[in-house]
């Protein structure tokens, strides 16, 4: 249905009203695997607090188009960062906006993890109150590969979820994660055949939407104050993430990617 509120002016995601005042959420970038670039990156901080205030929606369920959920941040948009302080500063506190947004948002959120989740949509994936992940899903932090520091969602959930020294592992190596071994570790709700993913998000939203409102959010509230005491490491780690990409080390990791070989960072040299 067309909307005359808060969300008409968004470009990169779409939206559907559905009963029991769910609100589906799409990425829809589906050509770029749903990679986030600037835009894309500003609509999903931003979104949250639309949906907080829309008084029409009452839980939201956020999925991607196509075979991605999202595939990461965009290669261009990373070079374009690469050594811009101005860049690099509004960067920082977009990524503040986005894990912040998400965990006030007093809504309850279903992230329908349909494929890769890297970058922000790993962020939101992740920090969304219930995830839901197709078992062949691939999850993961790759911000070392890219010779920068793992800021923007990794030291306050990570570590929750999956416990330090499984948090350690993947953020010191960068290595994925399939939807399966996520639900293993405690840091999915559920994994589910690709094809029942979004139909399941669905139906928990469906139970949440029909629910006392005002005990779902509370709770949400409540449990949510385990991320809120992790802030602190949260905005230090968002520092060093930014701080990293005025090095020369992010110069020869996105380069690396271009060229699809092995990246020799600078502060590895021999």
């Amino acid at each position: 249905m067309p909307f005359d509120d808060p969300f008409k002016n968004y470009e990169q995601l779409t939206f559907e009203r559905r009963d029991h005042g769910v609100l589906l959420i799409t990425i829809d970038r589906p050509d770029k695997y749903n990679a986030a670039d600037e835009g894309l990156h500003g609509e999903l901080a931003r979104v949250w607090r639309d949906v907080g205030a829309d008084e029409q929606t009452r839980v939201a369920v956020i999925t991607g188009a196509g075979k991605a959920f999202s595939a990461g941040g965009d290669l261009a948009m990373v070079e374009r960062m690469a050594g811009d302080y101005d860049r690099v500063q509004h960067m920082l506190r977009e990524m503040s906006d986005l894990v912040y947004n998400i965990i006030d948002c007093d809504k309850p959120i279903v992230s329908a993890i349909n494929g890769v989740a890297v970058g922000a949509g790993v962020v939101v994936a992740l920090l969304a109150d219930i995830a839901i992940a197709a078992e062949d899903a691939k999850l993961g932090d790759g911000h070392v590969k890219l010779g920068v520091a793992a800021g923007d969602h990794a030291a306050i959930i990570w570590p929750l979820l999956a416990g330090m020294a499984k948090a350690r592992y993947y953020l010191l190596t960068g290595e994925m994660v399939t939807g399966a071994e996520a639900e293993r570790l405690g840091m999915v709700a559920k994994a589910l055949p690709r094809d029942q993913v979004l139909d399941e998000a669905l139906r928990v939203a469906d139970t949440l939407g029909t629910g006392s409102q005002q005990a779902i959010r509370l709770t949400k509230r409540s449990l949510n104050n385990w991320l809120r005491s992790a802030g602190p490491t949260f905005d230090q780690s968002a520092a060093y993430e930014m701080l990293t990409f005025l090095g020369p080390d992010v110069v020869e990791g996105y380069t690396a990617l271009r060229e699809k070989r092995e990246p020799r960072f600078p502060s590895a040299a021999d």
